[in-house]
């Protein structure tokens, strides 16, 4: 079996290397295939997971798919668990923008993947994109513009 190679998508040109996006790629599908082994009934492979991400990062064009910000691919693969556990959330928020992959679940039942930042992730969590989209709504419904918002916040500090 033909080894598959993954091109550096143009976006990515100077940004990170081709060893280090190979590197994320290859570690953000063991992880998929990992936990969807033990969720789906489905044959899955890390080749394919690797292919179907690869994908989703070229049409990403190096945005987040839900917010269309700008992804911190500079950042791939620097996370560091020792700083994380002294600094804690500070640390974490300086990855907001972190790429990561998403799962989203098509019409038919199978999944996709999007590449989204990590916050988007971490907010989404397991929800569908209608349920998301739903929570954006009430939290946006609830809180209105920000100047209200930090006013309410701070009358109730």
């Amino acid at each position: 079996m033909a080894v598959q190679r993954y091109e550096l998508p143009d976006f990515l040109d100077g940004r990170v290397t081709k060893e280090n996006y190979v590197r994320w790629l290859h570690r953000k599908a063991m992880a998929h295939v990992k936990r969807d082994r033990l969720r789906l009934s489905e044959a899955i492979t890390n080749t394919i997971y690797k292919q179907q991400i690869h994908v989703a990062v070229c049409a990403s064009a190096g945005r987040d798919w839900y917010t269309g910000e700008a992804l911190a691919w500079e950042k791939i693969s620097t996370y560091n668990n020792d700083e994380s556990k002294a600094d804690r959330s500070i640390y974490k928020a300086g990855f907001a923008l972190l790429p990561t992959v998403d799962h989203v679940l098509r019409s038919d039942g199978a999944f996709d993947f999007v590449i989204c930042g990590w916050r988007t992730n971490d907010a989404k969590s397991d929800l569908s994109l209608t349920e998301f989209l739903k929570l954006c709504r009430l939290v946006i419904a609830r809180h209105g513009d920000e100047a209200a918002a930090a006013a309410e916040l701070a009358t109730t500090e």
